[in-house]
């Protein structure tokens, strides 16, 4: 087995059990939430038998260990349990939020790439000028406003005072009606332009001060080619492993965004389940977004080794 297909079965193994650490996580953590949810669930006067029966359909008369198991052995065949509230398996609200919070995700992830390389390669190759100053600027002040203060902002002014974009995405669908998605993708841009622009700057101007590209240019490599070609794959591997923690970062973000736009997605899901005290879509919503986490860190370390596969990633 060559080094390379020995690292990324080494990388896989670290990935599967990061997923069973997810679960075992997420199932410790709810077990540890204070107060009783069959109480809870019972209402304000609740009487015995409702939160007997209640104990009995969460299966809480059952040994925590127990319970773990038949939950861990649903997972693989999509069996993530059923809504205390609805009675509705929790894949079925995952489903019925996916749509959207791709939708946004995706539009999020599409223009972020390409903007923050452009900006990245734009300020390195005018290193120390107007341009390189205006950006690194920028993106400094933008990155010090949180998200939501973001998304506040720009709701008020176009969608408020201008009325350019709709304030929110109540009654409207952001499949059929996509300018109720402008306002959330530039909030949820914002920030991660910012530091990946950084990022790829910061590797720009080190690959083009490296002896390949100096041998490069003495070959007499046209410029552009210098830069997008030899320069760039080398300055990406900071910013891939960034890209994957932006990731991770947008499914939080995503949360405070949908909330805030009234978005109908898996954010949404997370925060009515979280009031309701719905254990099951709790659990199930944290360990689908833990599992995610992890295959993002996973994709991200084998492209990052693939563009600088003399660097060390960890695994």
């Amino acid at each position: 087995m060559t080094p390379h297909l020995a690292w990324i079965g080494r990388r896989l193994l670290l990935g599967l059990g990061q997923t069973a650490a997810v679960v075992l996580f997420v199932f410790a953590l709810t077990e540890a939430l204070p107060g009783d949810a069959a109480v809870a669930l019972a209402g304000d006067q609740p009487d015995p038998a409702r939160i007997a029966r209640i104990r009995e359909t969460m299966g809480l008369d059952r040994p925590a260990a127990e319970r773990l198991v038949d939950w861990v052995a649903g997972l693989p065949r999509g069996d993530l349990g059923t809504s205390l509230i609805s009675g509705r398996p929790v894949i079925g609200y995952l489903t019925a939020g996916l749509g959207p919070t791709l939708l946004l995700a995706g539009a999020t992830l599409a223009l972020l790439v390409p903007l923050s390389v452009g900006l990245g390669v734009l300020a390195a190759r005018r290193e120390g000028g107007a341009v390189d100053r205006t950006v690194s600027t920028l993106t400094l002040a933008v990155h010090a406003v949180p998200e939501f203060a973001v998304g506040v902002l720009l709701a008020t002014l176009f969608g408020l005072w201008l009325g350019w974009l709709p304030p929110t995405a109540v009654g409207a669908d952001p499949f059929t009606e996509p300018a109720v998605l402008v306002l959330p993708v530039v909030v949820l841009l914002a920030r991660p332009v910012c530091t990946i622009s950084r990022l790829v700057r910061a590797g720009m101007i080190d690959a083009m001060a490296s002896p390949y590209v100096a041998q490069a240019r003495r070959y007499g490599v046209p410029g552009a080619r210098v830069t997008w070609t030899h320069a760039l794959p080398n300055a990406l591997a900071p910013a891939v492993q960034q890209l994957a923690r932006t990731c991770d970062w947008l499914l939080s973000g995503v949360i405070v965004v949908e909330a805030l736009f009234v978005i109908p997605g898996l954010g949404t899901v997370l925060l009515e389940a979280v009031a309701a005290r719905d254990v099951p879509v709790v659990q199930g919503m944290a360990v689908v977004f833990g599992v995610v986490t992890v295959l993002v860190n996973l994709a991200a370390d084998l492209v990052a080794r693939r563009f600088a596969p003399r660097s060390e990633v960890a695994a």
